[in-house]
């Protein structure tokens, strides 16, 4: 590479001429960057704006400007407003600062009101003359680099190379202009797109990820359960259990932030995540649990809420009909208010979510504040404010019938909605930012409250207390408990024997204890509410979020239908209703403890797949694998997959053992299916760099017999031309060996590199499509020969070589060019006499297709595949057969063997060839030695067919049939005919025991007739291969380089 030379005077000057401030382009200005390509206006370009009362309006139109010389500049350049801000816009700040934001269709979407101003490379000849000479060559843009169907901006084609290398000759554009004034599709797409898209809500990290995570993680939990845990566990355990959880909500958080960093996050969430990191195998199949999960999440929040409903009622009086029909009543009001306000958008659901976020956080500030106030009115309930005595007391475990990972377990639930943010990503603004910073500030957040909770607790409320006056003991004889210096004696609630305590206040007893430590106890309740009614309407928004990427993707058949978007956010009605109907018929149960675990498990699975996704794709190492987030660690994620599968086990075994199954038979079904899909995930990747490594790996070991396996290159030409051979061929090396489709391209011009690639993706998947394990390889070539040697040196990679090749029957030989005959067998020729190192043995086969090209793919039924081993030539002739043979669709045809020999011993042979193939450890049915092979044959028919190529030298003159023979070396020579008429007699012959021994064969191997190179002419060598498969069943010629490819040492 050189260096470019600078641009010429005239140029430069051009550019830097001054302009009047009238005519001054809307674009850059001269003392810009002259490689700037896309301007957005930034934070100084919004205050400009919003001082000047009147806001630049930009013309479609191009704008022209003097420049030196006095000649009209062909500098030219077309501005796009994608979506100017109306005159009374107020500007907008330029950071989120957590806000709803409205996109732009621009890339800067986050930013209301800003102004951006796109410019075309392709019609901009501005950028032409950047370099001092007109060139359609782009600098680079954004634009380039974004997929089809982009919802940030219009993606651009950028000039190919031969665009480029036919473009030098041409002129410059006329006026210069490269697509004249009108505006282009690209720049009238983007418009369209960016006025159709103004309104859109988008939301920033705190009101889309934080606020969200928030709601979810502090769940009923928080309330009625945390001081349970605190009874059972005692300060420290419940401690260690909070850290514990965190632990690996923060490692499953950093692999969340990972992959969303790593990359455009689109909707779909948890299951968009993992389908473009593992693929559509585990993302189709958590995806689906994935969304279920959330749907019955539904059910249980809003069960949950209204249970406490019920109780307020019961307490009150004012029950309706009875306990469970008064939860499903209460809960199917509540659910159809919830899909209410989901259905009215997002930006309701928002100011919903924000809403009870403002009651529970009160709710938690008004828990704290009573804890700081003793009452005494509280005190025979077990709560005595901070305590030294109480806080030893209740520091260490008193386990009634739990144990550390049961109470762990039904804590850890609490902790499964870190995703409820990343669960709306088509919805965040900018996800790559929001999401890492959202989840893992709420994990901070929500842990510490927890431990919080936990410490204050044990500090100020006893285990057990019984709510009586009664109690109060002025003595204090045989009273040891933290209580006793308050004037309690409590030790009566103590359970006798492992029994239930006969008390009912404290922290093991009553779960509600958090209202009377409260400053203001119906704020508990209202927290309550809060709670349970804000996950459930995370869950009941997420669901259908997932469930419409799933859709989509297109992934099950059958669901397509609720994909699709309606209003300017694409909300997924479908999804909404579809989500609510599951919902409300978990309701109409009201039992849930059975399902429960199950629900905790999907998400623990998909959690535990989030993480495996770092991991594999920092194993894989791909260069795509590149988060803007750096702190994760693929070990760590690898320790969190593993932590989140024992977490499953630990909540309830069964439920871990079914969620698994359900998971595999997913991904099992979506395996099989296969989806055309291709998201370039970290398993692909994952699959290019271990068959790099072992390729390396398999270079660096010798070749051994017993690893011998063949490696055919055949010559199929497009594949679908040829499929008796290919599957024949296919049905030897499928799992076995290395096939290549070769396709030569006779051509003498300069070959089409882009319809090479062309054909070679369509081929290649034609071949996986039909499941024929090969790889197609074209080449151009002059002829046949030319391009298969070509093949044979170049293709394949390290040891995966072809070793074998494998040619169709010329069976036009004798009505087609003539020349194509003495190609095809020149081509043999060389390859039996080319010249290769003992480890890669090249051998030759050549098959005769006589029947329908759908044969060798049927089943085969009850026959014989009949092998005559005539000369030995390293074994190759025996070992393809047996290949076939102990495939599915030959497994009920028996091999036989025949081989030559004299009359006087044929029973010697015949133990002979029995012992070795014994020693192969070779089934046969029957060996068969032919001993009158040498028995003159009818020769009428071989004469007929050789007669139209006789050279006749006799019939002319000597220098007249050097001549002819010279111009024509496929003749046939008298001298020729005599000197092989015993071999050509064979050929005829062993024709004749063909037809009588394997005329009913399946397939019929044989080992090939060679000819001396040089001495026999190409037309008597094909009249011989035409006379000995005449009239028979398929049959393969073989011929070995007679290396030994069979041993019988271990």
């Amino acid at each position: 590479m050189s260096a470019s030379p600078p641009p010429p005077a005239a140029a430069s000057d051009h550019l830097s001429a001054p302009e009047p401030d009238a005519l001054k382009p809307a674009g850059p200005t001269p003392s810009q960057s002259r490689f700037q390509v896309d301007l957005v206006s930034e934070c100084a370009a919004e205050t400009a704006l919003a001082s000047d009362s009147s806001p630049p309006e930009y013309s479609a139109e191009p704008l022209r400007y003097p420049v030196s010389g006095g000649e009209e500049a062909k500098g030219r350049f077309r501005v796009v407003n994608f979506a100017a801000s109306s005159p009374d816009s107020a500007p907008a700040d330029c950071a989120q600062n957590g806000d709803t934001v409205m996109s732009e269709g621009s890339l800067h979407s986050s930013s209301g009101g800003q102004q951006h101003h796109h410019y075309d490379t392709h019609t901009n000849t501005y950028y032409l003359r950047t370099f001092g000479h007109n060139t359609i060559d782009a600098v680079p843009n954004i634009d380039f680099y974004r997929q089809t169907a982009a919802p940030l901006g219009e993606k651009l084609i950028r000039p190919t190379l031969s665009e480029l290398h036919d473009e030098l000759d041409k002129e410059p554009f006329e006026d210069g202009f490269a697509n004249g004034e009108e505006l282009t599709p690209a720049e009238e797409a983007a418009a369209k797109e960016a006025s159709e898209s103004k309104g859109v809500v988008k939301f920033g990290w705190i009101k889309g990820v934080l606020v969200r995570c928030m709601l979810n993680i502090w769940g009923v939990m928080l309330f009625i359960r945390m001081t349970w845990i605190v009874g059972q566990a005692g300060i420290a355990y419940s401690c260690i259990i909070v850290v514990m959880a965190t632990v690996v909500t923060t490692i499953t958080g950093c692999s969340t932030s990972a992959i969303a960093t790593n990359g455009f996050v689109r909707g779909g969430g948890a299951y968009y995540l993992i389908s473009r990191s593992l693929g559509p195998e585990f993302g189709g199949s958590i995806g689906l649990i994935f969304a279920f999960a959330n749907a019955v999440a539904v059910a249980m929040y809003v069960v949950g809420f209204a249970e406490t409903v019920v109780e307020l009622l019961i307490n009150s009086g004012a029950l309706m009909l009875d306990e469970i029909n008064d939860v499903r009543i209460i809960g199917t009001i509540t659910v159809i208010l919830l899909l209410g306000v989901s259905v009215a958008g997002m930006e309701w659901e928002a100011k919903a979510q924000i809403f009870l976020l403002f009651i529970l956080v009160t709710a938690i500030f008004n828990y704290f504040i009573g804890t700081f106030i003793p009452v005494e009115s509280k005190e025979k309930f077990g709560f005595f404010s901070y305590d030294a005595g109480i806080l030893a007391d209740n520091f260490g475990p008193d386990f009634r019938g739990e144990t550390f990972f049961s109470v762990f377990s039904i804590f850890f639930p609490a902790a499964t909605g870190i995703l409820a943010g990343a669960n709306i990503s088509g919805d965040l603004a900018d996800p790559q930012m929001a999401i890492p910073k959202g989840t893992l500030l709420a994990i901070l957040i929500t842990g510490l409250v927890y431990v919080g909770v936990a410490i204050s607790a044990g500090a100020c409320i006893v285990r057990d207390a019984t709510g009586m006056e009664s109690n109060v003991t002025l003595s204090g004889l045989n009273c040891t408990d933290a209580a006793c210096k308050f004037g309690y004696d409590f030790t009566s609630c103590r359970p006798v024997e492992g029994g239930k305590s006969a008390c009912k206040f404290g922290l093991y007893n009553d779960f509600q204890v958090m209202s009377v430590v409260s400053g203001f106890g119906p704020l508990i309740t209202a927290g309550i509410f809060s709670a349970t009614l804000s996950s459930a309407l995370a869950s009941l928004v997420s669901a259908p979020k997932v469930f419409q990427a799933l859709c989509k993707d297109n992934i099950y058949p059958g669901i397509a239908v609720f994909g699709k978007g309606y209003g300017k956010n694409n909300e997924p009605l479908r999804g909404y209703f579809l989500t609510f109907g599951i919902a409300l018929a978990f309701i109409l149960i009201a039992e849930l403890n059975i399902i429960a675990p199950i629900i905790s498990n999907f998400f623990l699975a998909s959690y535990a797949l989030i993480n495996f996704s770092v991991f594999h794709a920092s194993l894989a190492n791909s260069p795509g694998w590149r988060p803007s987030f750096k702190y994760y660690n693929m070990w760590v994620s690898l320790a969190g997959a593993i932590l989140c599968c024992v977490v499953m086990f630990i909540i309830n075994w069964w439920a871990a053992l079914l969620t698994n199954v359900i998971v595999l038979s997913l991904y099992i079904y979506v395996s099989y299916k296969k989806p055309d899909v291709n998201w370039g995930s970290s398993t692909q990747a994952l699959t290019y760099h271990q068959a790099l490594t072992h390729s390396l790996q398999l270079c660096g070991v010798a070749d051994h017999i017993k690893t011998y396996r063949p490696q055919c290159l055949v010559m199929t030409g497009a594949p679908n031309s040829r499929p008796a051979l290919l599957h024949l061929v296919h049905a030897f090396t499928k799992n076995v060996g290395l096939m290549l489709c070769g396709h030569v391209r006779a051509s003498s011009r300069r070959p089409n590199f882009k319809e090479l690639n062309s054909d070679m993706l369509r081929y290649q998947r034609w071949l996986l499509n039909n499941s024929s394990k090969a790889f197609y390889t074209p080449v151009v070539a002059e002829d046949l020969r030319q391009g298969t040697q070509y093949l044979l040196q170049a293709a394949g990679l390290g040891r995966l070589r072809p070793n074998t090749l494998v040619l169709g029957f010329k069976n036009d030989w004798r009505i087609g060019d003539i020349k194509d005959v003495e190609t095809y067998i020149n081509l043999m020729q060389w390859v039996s006499s080319s010249k290769r190192s003992p480890t890669l043995p090249l051998n030759v086969a050549d098959q005769r297709l006589l029947d329908a090209s759908q044969q060798f793919q049927q089943k085969q039924g009850k026959g014989t595949i009949d092998v005559w081993w005539l000369f030995d030539d390293g074994g190759l002739t025996l070992l393809i057969p047996y290949l076939i043979a102990n495939k599915k669709k030959w497994k009920d045809c028996k091999i036989r063997v025949f081989i030559g020999g004299k009359i006087n011993r044929i029973d010697h042979d015949r133990r002979a060839m029995a012992t070795l193939l014994s020693k192969f450890r070779i089934d046969f049915s029957d060996i068969t030695v032919l001993g009158d092979i040498n028995t003159k044959p009818n020769l009428t028919e071989f004469a007929q067919m050789i007669e139209p190529y006789k050279l006749r030298e006799d019939d002319m003159e000597q220098e007249a049939a050097e001549k002819l023979k010279s111009e024509e070396p496929w003749r046939i020579t008298d001298n020729e005919l005599e000197l092989y008429r015993a071999k050509s007699n064979r050929q005829i012959r062993l024709n004749e025991l063909l037809k009588e021994h394997s005329s009913t064969a399946n397939l019929i191997v044989m080992s090939m007739p060679l000819a001396r190179k040089g001495a026999v002419s190409s037309v008597l060598y094909m009249a011989w291969l035409d006379t000995i498969s005449k009239d028979l069943p398929p049959i393969l010629l073989v011929r070995g380089n007679h290396q030994s490819v069979l041993t019988f040492y271990s």
